[in-house]
């Protein structure tokens, strides 16, 4: 059976939820929270989605996201996992994926 697709509307707050791949860590240090916030907020802040809150764990994330016009908490959540992602294998010399799912 097919996934169901997102409900994607403008203005309407969207919870994401990102798991580390097989539940592992997808921060290492506290520098790497602070990179990953960074990235988040250049990168929503383009796209016109509001930041309502976040919680970062060592292996998951969670956040409150309002995008301005359909489909941009997605370009969001991808953009910023190709950047994150390359980021965390550089510098710790590792390959393949950090997240888990879509």
């Amino acid at each position: 059976m097919p996934r169901q697709p997102r409900i994607d509307l403008p203005h309407i707050a969207q919870h994401v939820v990102q798991r580390g791949n097989d539940r592992h860590p997808c921060f290492f240090q506290d520098l790497d929270y602070l990179r990953y916030l960074s990235e988040l907020h250049e990168l929503a802040e383009r796209a016109g989605c509001a930041i309502h809150a976040y919680v970062l764990m060592t292996n998951h994330v969670h956040l409150l996201l309002t995008p301005s016009r359909a489909g941009q908490v997605s370009a969001v959540m991808q953009a910023l996992g190709r950047r994150y992602v390359r980021y965390v294998n550089d510098r710790y010399h590792r390959t393949g994926t950090l997240w888990e799912g879509r």
